[in-house]
């Protein structure tokens, strides 16, 4: 059989080409752990200097739990802004429970909450909470883009008491969610089709919604309990 040699200028510029590839694919920043299973270091109250001593955040068997008493409450945010990023974390919810999980939260004083500026991904019990069956087409059950896309994929969720596990992807003006291994959404953060999306949504008109490129990581206080727990973080 006949062998085919390429010219070796040929092969100089194939291996040139894959270099200059591979040089121009985006760089990952390393695995960083945002909760090291004992203490709320890193995190603080939304729009409060870290952490009141009778905070509902508490740590327990290596997770952060939210528990209902007369404690002081506020969604948890990080103390760093992340912009484009990998999120991945573990979530369970209690019975008839909810919560969230929302990115790109502004501190500014004149929002009032984290969900005035952040989109968010759901955290619910699909089969008691009543919010599974309110927005359209499940765009508010576990996983989703709350109230404002159809899953991708429904039903993904495990049930309250189990732990999920969720996975958030925020690069270049995109983003992708996932629950247990399972793409839940998939959607533009800024442009035509995000606005679209808004004004479509309960968000229609606030001022502040979707509107930062960069912000904190909340997980939400909703009155209810909620565990979270092999929080990890990599930016884009």
């Amino acid at each position: 059989m006949k062998q085919y040699k390429l010219p070796v200028l040929v092969l100089l510029a194939l291996v040139l080409n894959a270099t200059l590839s591979e040089a121009a694919m985006p760089k990952k920043g390393p695995w960083q752990t945002l909760f090291d299973g004992k203490t709320l270091a890193g995190w603080h109250i939304f729009q409060k200097p870290g952490i009141p001593t009778d905070t509902k955040w508490v740590v327990e068997d290596g997770a952060i739990h939210y528990v209902t008493g007369s404690k002081s409450g506020g969604d948890l945010v990080t103390d760093k802004d992340y912009g484009n990023f990998e999120l991945e974390l573990e979530w369970k919810i209690s019975e008839g429970g909810n919560s969230g999980i929302i990115y790109h939260v502004s501190e500014d004083p004149k929002y009032k909450a984290t969900y005035q500026t952040g989109p968010e991904m759901q955290v619910l019990d699909n089969e008691r909470h009543p919010d599974a069956k309110m927005g359209h087409d499940g765009n508010r059950t576990a996983g989703a883009l709350y109230d404002m896309q159809k899953p991708i994929t429904p039903n993904a969720a495990k049930p309250a008491g189990e732990w999920n596990k969720a996975r958030l992807v925020i690069n270049k003006g995109k983003a992708e969610q996932y629950l247990n291994g399972k793409k839940i959404a998939e959607y533009p953060t800024s442009g035509p089709e995000w606005d679209a999306m808004v004004a479509n949504s309960k968000f229609k008109g606030w001022e502040g919604f979707g509107k930062f490129a960069t912000g904190k990581i909340a997980l939400q206080d909703h009155s209810n309990p909620v565990w979270f727990r092999n929080i990890r973080i990599r930016e884009l």
